[in-house]
């Protein structure tokens, strides 16, 4: 499923090194399974299915979910889209094949345990656990439709399209009359007057109009009620029996809701997800893996951004954005060091720490301590100023580790990338 027309309208990009980066989103990001099962809840109309984790299942499934049909949907699930057009590491062309119910069983068997390599997944691609079984629904015309938050509003956006199932950003740059976008005030809600000028803009063909209006309303409020970041419908159909379905969904929930929304939380599935950044987020640190060779350990974003763009002035490249906060404890430390480590591609780390709440004592016996866990075999080169920069700097230097010390940033940088180039 494409969404570079949300991002475009609901992120924006940064520049990081001299190359753009989208910048970390707090979302949290479920199976298509689980957002059907959850839209169900709020009462929108969805595809009857049933995920399944292995043939066995996939035989019962048959057997008690659908007796009766002839043909199935049978979906891999893994957090990226694009998944139709994908392929497997095994061979097997696309990731999800409509199918007569008596191939369900082989096609499903080849896709679980297997990688599915899509565009949104990079060459890695990433490992099919389940997959999702649904029923084959006659459709009679596809449309688009998403929510997003919306920086110039400040508030939900509400975007639809008469077409849908295909490429939602060559459309809003070909024909851009043919994406119609609502705002929602956010103290009113959702009125009968948005929810009609929604309805218009997808301008279905057969399914009723009042009950089309209400299953929009029904969309914003699942995306209210459950702290949604986006929710995007490609496509929003309608059927042969004039409904209008949620036939393929992608739903991400603000990570700071958390704490009320842990039902949806528990969803979450981390063998999906970068094992250093679900290792980082246990430890209540902020990591992003890039594509470089020069670890960094910061605190505070503003830093992160400045340390990588710097390393790049110097003519090197940054392994990863990470960011131990302002009050990180020496066991944090260690931690960000054996994340930093675990990257076989760093071949040198630059620690930056400008003391503020955090201070340079406490980086520094967590370097010391890291040191001792995962046998640091690379350069790291250390730029400490601030509060107890002199403590931290006497830790560091009556440890005897072999450290690279450096007065600024600028001098860190140049130091990082020279010991990166003669490691």
């Amino acid at each position: 499923m494409v969404r570079g027309l949300l991002k475009k309208l609901a992120t924006k990009s940064i520049k990081v090194a001299g190359n753009w980066q989208q910048q970390q989103l707090r979302r949290l990001n479920i199976h298509e399974y689980q957002g059907a099962e959850l839209m169900s809840k709020y009462g929108i109309n969805v595809p009857k299915g049933v995920a399944v984790s292995s043939v066995e299942e996939v035989r019962k499934a048959i057997q008690t979910t659908f007796p009766n049909e002839k043909e199935l949907v049978v979906k891999s699930q893994i957090l990226a889209g694009g998944r139709g057009l994908g392929k497997f590491t095994s061979g097997l062309q696309g990731g999800v094949h409509i199918v007569k119910i008596e191939q369900a069983e082989e096609i499903a068997g080849k896709m679980l345990g297997q990688t599915l390599v899509t565009k949104q997944t990079g060459p890695q691609g990433k490992v099919v656990s389940k997959v999702y079984l649904c029923e084959k629904v006659s459709l009679v015309n596809e449309m688009y439709f998403a929510i997003t938050l919306d920086r110039t509003t400040a508030g939900p956006l509400i975007i639809a399209c008469r077409e849908g199932g295909t490429s939602i950003e060559d459309l809003a740059e070909k024909f851009p009359d043919m994406i119609i976008k609502v705002p929602i005030d956010v103290f009113k809600g959702i009125t009968d007057e948005d929810a009609a000028k929604v309805v218009d803009g997808l301008a279905p063909k057969v399914a009723d109009r009042d009950a089309s209006i209400e299953q929009v309303k029904k969309l914003y409020n699942l995306f209210r009620e459950c702290d949604c970041t986006q929710l995007e419908i490609n496509p929003i159909a309608e059927t042969s029996d004039n409904k209008l379905v949620a036939a393929d969904a992608k739903l991400n929930f603000d990570d700071n809701a958390a704490f009320r929304q842990k039902e949806i939380f528990a969803l979450r599935d981390p063998t999906q997800e970068d094992p250093r950044e679900v290792a980082a987020a246990k430890a209540d640190l902020n990591y992003i893996g890039l594509d470089g060779e020069i670890g960094c350990m910061v605190n505070g974003a503003g830093l992160a951004m400045a340390t990588m763009d710097i390393i790049k002035l110097h003519g090197g490249t940054p392994a990863n954005f990470l960011d131990v906060g302002g009050n990180a404890s020496e066991g944090q430390v260690v931690e960000a060091f054996k994340i930093l480590t675990s990257d076989d591609k760093v071949k040198a780390i630059l620690v930056n720490i400008f003391g503020g709440i955090m201070k340079c004592d406490v980086i520094a016996s967590g370097i010391v301590n890291a040191a001792k866990h995962v046998a640091l075999k690379v350069p790291v080169v250390v730029r400490l100023e601030g509060t107890n920069v002199d403590q931290g700097k006497r830790i560091l230097k009556e440890s005897g580790m072999t450290l690279i010390t450096a007065e600024d940033l600028d001098d860190a940088a140049e130091k990082a990338v020279k010991a990166l180039k003669s490691a």
